[in-house]
């Protein structure tokens, strides 16, 4: 198949599982007249990233995948405004590159964010420790254009961060998995680039008393972000292998010294980096890449997020004050999910699980089941936005 210029191509090891064919579209054209034929010919399609994601949650390939990696333009940047207009195939790492010439970054820490488009991002909502102090990508998202049924492009928001007009659309396009259509286009606001990062780190013989001493940090310090780490993820981190906690906090020289002595009434026995050997700990932490056995992503409430991860058992990194751990295990038994699924849930929560091992997957759950309230309206929307169901059907939740 070829649209204009662009012919298909193979897929790379990692995109087999996820995609039959590629193409490289170089325009917002390109694409529509792409999505209007595959939906002619009732041909399935989905947007290309690293792939990292789908090769996992597909269970059969769509027929296109459609690689935005041509289009990884910055459309406009405004420092004085702090907003900024990406095209989806920028990585997160070369755009805050830009941003950094202007003392400015987008705040978001996606795992190996030099490996994740802009595109992706948005697509599954991916979010690191920062989520703490900065929020999500749908938080700092303003602006969005994609191309959905029909070949239609469609655009909601602005440049100007108090422009708030279709929001409710960017909500619904963030976290969608390109199951309602192709992002072309993201505006976002933009932020400072904090001031002498600095990371506080103290380790506990035990899980009680590194979530009692963390708890008592995210009530008193307004920290950049803060998390625990079990034994052997500390380990692995390169630290003694036992519970951890890592505050990391930043500002000016007064400020500093202001948090550190909060901190330390608290963490006593604290150990302090700053400079590259602190952010060296902090990318370890944020690009973190469990990939032998189960990992998971439960969200509960906060206060219920000591006990759930103690319930169940696993390796974690917990976000305290977000309520969300990563939870990971080395057993590929598709149980482990039913078990953390369950524990979720008496949290009122969620469970979403983010890799296992090719032979179980089949006989698991990605994604958690909402509520039928829920579940109905996520089923009026797809069949709204994708009345034809080309756009990276069959691997959401319930099968969307």
């Amino acid at each position: 198949m070829s649209i204009g210029t662009e012919s298909a191509t193979a897929p790379n090891e990692i995109e087999r599982a996820a995609f039959e064919t590629i193409v490289e579209p170089e325009s917002v054209d390109e694409i529509a007249a792409l999505v209007r034929k595959c939906e002619a010919n009732h041909i399935t399609l989905a947007p290309v990233g690293a792939a990292r994601t789908l090769a996992q949650v597909r269970r059969t390939p769509v027929q296109i995948g459609i690689s935005l990696r041509r289009m990884a333009r910055i459309v406009a940047y405004e420092p004085d405004d702090m907003t900024v207009v990406t095209e989806p195939g920028i990585s997160v790492g070369d755009l805050n590159a830009t941003l950094a010439k202007s003392g400015q970054r987008l705040p978001v820490d996606p795992r190996d964010p030099d490996a994740t488009a802009i595109g992706s991002l948005i697509a599954a909502a991916e979010a690191g420790p920062l989520r703490l102090s900065e929020g999500t990508v749908r938080d700092l998202l303003i602006g969005i254009q994609f191309v959905g049924h029909g070949g239609r492009v469609i655009r909601a928001g602005g440049r100007v961060v108090k422009n708030v007009a279709g929001y409710d659309l960017m909500k619904v396009m963030t976290g969608s998995f390109g199951t309602l259509g192709i992002v072309t286009e993201a505006t976002f606001k933009v932020r400072p680039i904090p001031e002498n990062y600095t990371l506080a780190v103290a380790s506990f013989d035990d899980h009680d008393s590194a979530f009692t001493a963390a708890s008592s940090l995210h009530d008193r310090i307004p920290l950049i972000h803060l998390e625990i780490t079990s034994p052997r993820i500390s380990a692995t981190l390169g630290t003694p292998d036992r519970v951890l906690v890592l505050a990391g906090f930043a500002g000016i020289p007064s400020e500093l010294k202001h948090q550190r002595e909060l901190i330390a009434k608290i963490l006593p026995a604290m150990h302090v980096l700053d400079d590259d050997r602190a952010m060296q700990l902090y990318r370890s932490l944020r690009d973190l890449d469990f990939t032998d056995g189960i990992s998971a992503r439960m969200a509960v409430l906060p206060n219920d997020l000591a006990r759930c991860v103690r319930e169940s058992s696993a390796e974690f990194i917990a976000h305290i004050g977000s309520g969300i751990a990563e939870l990971f295990s080395t057993d590929s038994d598709p149980r482990i999910v039913t078990r953390w699924r369950s524990i979720a849930h008496t949290a009122r929560g969620h469970l979403r699980v983010l890799s296992a091992p090719a032979s179980i997957r089949s006989q698991i759950d990605f994604f958690d089941r909402p509520n039928a309230g829920a579940f109905k309206l996520m089923q009026r929307l797809k069949t709204t936005f994708d009345p034809r169901n080309v756009f990276n059907p069959g691997c959401f939740v319930g099968g969307l």
